[in-house]
């Protein structure tokens, strides 16, 4: 009776009414008798009353006393309460030897919480040697008695490999027992396993189910996956303005990804006004997170002075947040502003270690820019063989710039044997992107006529 009043809130367990404080008085002594005759139960209730102050005032010692009387006698709601006071402890701090203690007391009755609780404490290390095999064993137990966050928790565990042998198919299974129960993050992580195909067939429809499930309920990662299918139209309806409304709730969140796709669509003007000091506002959300991405996009906005006043120095700033977190297009720009001094003072050494850094991972810009630096002498000892080198990395990943240098090497033998009909090749193939410098040097088929008075 007093439960429920106290459920639809007319009335608090710290400020019963007269009546109601009258009832609990009678009950807490009842259970005190009892308590002092040995039941168990009765030793539990009194344990509980006591833990949350319900009608008594709140006292863990005496908790934790009345706990010990009942664990002892094997109640396993008592171990189990017992277990979780000593691992939280708020008085003197945890103890988690013997939250462990009592919680495998609790587990080894069945008690789906405790099992749980047991696996948390060995996947993290808490009071026994960490043990990812051991806990994801009890995870299992609860797990099949039907706790969701074991079985999500287990299913993570077989999509990662941990403690388990990995298994898509076991993954799968788990998360969608636990995704079937409700449980959003089981429903986003079930979903993207059915768009990789991973343990199950793929679909592009039944993944934007399950991420809408987990979306309505206010998963943001489910709301960024969807926002991205609907912006594609996999699955569901192509459309930006239902992509916006994703993204935003997700980024409303404080999800970085979600900040930074909702800035490129109002750079875009994508199911949305555009707005470019919108799109900033967006950008600098995510970049203040460490999102590598947005800080490339905010440092090129102040580049351009787009949506925000124009700035060398606030640009310079963030692409180096990016670059140091490896991000390549970062790491280029990085190298350019150091070698022009934008921003930064200039220093071609420097330029060249955020070159290299981005074009040893394939990046073309910066492959052709060690082609440049090493051609010129600039940071580094000049030596065109190496310039060629780095040149026809770029040129052959179609960089224009890359392959109309490559052919003035081999137009002048600078780094290779001289001949005139390499150079030629790769001067075609820049004219034909449009180079204008390989097009004057092919001479006037290549040229525009408007421009023949230029020269």
């Amino acid at each position: 009776m007093v439960d429920r009043m106290v459920e639809r809130g007319g009335a608090s367990w710290s400020a019963l009414p007269a009546k109601a404080q009258s009832e609990v008085d009678a009950a807490v002594a009842d259970w005190q008798a009892a308590a002092d005759q040995g039941f168990a139960e009765a030793q539990r209730n009194l344990g509980q009353l006591f833990e949350f102050g319900r009608g008594v005032a709140q006292n863990d010692k005496e908790a934790v006393r009345w706990y010990v009387k009942a664990a002892e006698q094997g109640n396993v709601e008592a171990q189990f309460r017992l277990g979780n006071l000593f691992r939280l402890e708020r008085r003197v701090g945890p103890n988690f030897k013997e939250a462990v203690r009592w919680s495998r007391m609790a587990a080894d009755q069945g008690h789906t919480l405790a099992q749980f609780t047991l696996g948390n404490m060995y996947a993290e290390g808490l009071g026994v040697a960490q043990n990812a095999k051991e806990a994801a064993q009890w995870y299992k137990k609860a797990a099949e008695q039907g706790y969701v966050r074991a079985q999500c928790t287990l299913g993570n565990m077989f999509d990662k490999g941990i403690g388990v042998a990995q298994s898509d198919k076991e993954a799968a299974r788990w998360y969608r027992k636990a995704a079937e129960q409700g449980n959003s993050e089981a429903q986003f992580r079930f979903g993207v396993l059915i768009e990789k195909g991973r343990g199950v067939a793929q679909s592009n429809v039944e993944a934007a189910r399950w991420f809408r499930r987990a979306a309505n309920q206010g998963n943001s990662a489910a709301q960024f996956n969807l926002g991205n299918m609907v912006k594609g139209g996999r699955g569901v309806a192509k459309s930006d303005a239902e992509a916006v409304r994703w993204y935003r709730k997700a980024a409303e969140q404080g999800m970085a990804e979600a900040q930074t796709n909702l800035g490129i669509m109002f750079v875009q003007g994508r199911g949305v006004a555009q707005s470019d000091g919108e799109a900033v506002r967006w950008f600098k959300l995510a970049a203040e997170q460490g999102f590598p991405e947005a800080q490339s996009n905010l440092a090129f906005m102040y580049t351009e002075g787009i949506g925000v006043a124009q700035s060398d120095k606030e640009a310079a700033r963030w692409y180096r947040k990016a670059a140091e977190q490896g991000h390549l297009v970062a790491l280029c720009r990085t190298g350019e502003i150091i070698s022009n001094g934008r921003g930064v003072a200039q220093n071609n050494v420097e330029a060249v270690q955020w070159f290299r850094r981005a074009a040893d991972q394939g990046n073309v810009e910066a492959q052709y820019h060690m082609g440049e630096v090493y051609a010129e002498g600039h940071g580094v000892a000049q030596n065109d063989v190496v310039a060629v080198q780095w040149f026809r990395k770029a040129a052959d990943q179609g960089n224009a710039d890359a392959q109309c240098h490559l052919g003035k090497m081999y137009t002048e033998g600078r780094g290779v044997v001289q001949s005139d009909e390499e150079g030629e090749r790769w001067f075609k193939l820049a004219a034909e992107q449009g180079n204008f410098e390989a097009q004057f040097n092919l001479g006037e088929d290549y040229l525009d006529p408007d421009l023949w008075d230029f020269y």
